[in-house]
């Protein structure tokens, strides 16, 4: 039986970051339904020392790596 005092499991809080390249501020819902799970790129996870990117300079970055590519 559970104790009824102890809350349900819950998500973690969205969490507020600066975007590690231009400083842009934003969200990040560790849950699983950040908004860049909806991004088409997927690149490797930032490198050490930096965190996530806001959506323009992921998208930026994708289109550097695709052009790169090509």
């Amino acid at each position: 039986m559970t104790n009824p005092k102890e809350s349900p499991l819950q998500a973690p809080p969205m969490r507020r970051l600066a975007c590690s390249r231009c400083g842009t501020e934003f969200g990040c819902d560790l849950s699983g339904s950040c908004w860049c799970a909806e991004e088409v790129a997927r690149l490797p996870m930032p490198l050490e020392g930096e965190d996530c990117l806001c959506r323009e300079c992921l998208r930026k970055l994708a289109a550097e790596a695709e052009s790169a590519v090509k």
